[in-house]
């Protein structure tokens, strides 16, 4: 078997990712999250709020947050009015989400700013933060990558894979996640047949 040249052992999680909080303040924001986020029992998106606002979060008012919601860091997270994120949404905020108003976010989707340098044998983070723009819906199981703005009113269609920019008001889908239509016809013409 021929040896690897990747060394993990040798894997630094200091190297270039600063958390942001002791790690005290990290294990209390896991034990309530596990108890108010993680939870399958509905406790209401108000108490929810409150506890991201406590822990760092910028959250606007009316915001909808369903059971088994996992955030990873609060302190990385920022969230306009009315965002709804619906039941096992999982936001990796290893490094800034931005979550535009009225943007739904819908099940299971995964929102990934973690990354690892793959061209460096011991594997550093590549960490990059996401942008997803007001009037947004993010379709169930859909996964959006490190480094990506979602346009304001894009729509990803359910089980896309998002790795690169999208641009404003069109319908979006696929692996690797193309623009297909306008979501507002009325609003320009024609359809296209790769990203913007």
């Amino acid at each position: 078997m021929t040896t690897s040249r990747v060394r993990l052992d040798q894997f630094d999680p200091e190297e270039g990712f600063n958390r942001g909080r002791p790690l005290w303040f990290e294990a209390i924001w896991y034990l309530l999250k596990c108890v108010f986020f993680l939870s399958p029992l509905p406790w209401p998106s108000s108490l929810k709020v409150a506890l991201l606002r406590l822990f760092g979060a910028q959250v606007g008012n009316g915001c909808v947050i369903k059971p088994r919601v996992n955030i990873h860091l609060p302190w990385r997270l920022q969230m306009g009015d009315h965002v709804w994120l619906g039941e096992e949404v999982f936001i990796l905020n290893l490094a800034e989400v931005v979550i535009g108003s009225h943007t739904c976010i819908s099940q299971r989707a995964f929102i990934c700013t973690g990354n690892h340098d793959f061209k460096i044998d011991r594997m550093p983070y590549r960490n990059r933060p996401i942008n997803l723009g007001s009037g947004c819906w993010i379709g169930a199981q859909c996964f959006v990558g490190p480094g990506v703005t979602v346009g304001t009113d894009t729509i990803v269609a359910a089980g896309s894979v998002v790795t690169h920019d999208l641009p404003d008001g069109y319908i979006c889908r696929g692996n690797p996640c193309e623009s297909v239509k306008l979501r507002w016809p009325e609003a320009g013409s024609g359809e296209v047949g790769n990203g913007g």
